[in-house]
């Protein structure tokens, strides 16, 4: 039964990170906050970066934001240290 709950966490995990490098990828286009998608991306998303978007380099205009690399490797660190070893 745990490795059962593991499993899904572990999926659950997966597809957060997948939905995280799709939105940093789709934030480069001009029309990305336009379709329904993307709304619904962003509504899964933005709980995960949050916390992190105060971690930018450079200045308000031209700034780079980290929240992305950050939220990835902190569900990294929870997948390998807390969910996998359930397997």
């Amino acid at each position: 039964m745990i490795s059962l709950i593991a499993r899904i966490v572990d999926n659950v995990i997966t597809i957060l990170i997948f939905a995280i490098i799709i939105r940093s990828f789709l934030s480069f286009l001009p029309q990305f906050k336009s379709n329904k998608l993307s709304m619904i991306l962003c509504d899964v998303t933005d709980p995960l970066l949050k916390p992190f978007q105060r971690f930018q380099m450079g200045g308000a205009a031209s700034a780079i934001d980290f929240s992305p690399l950050i939220a990835i490797i902190a569900l990294n660190v929870i997948q390998a240290w807390i969910v996998r070893p359930f397997f």
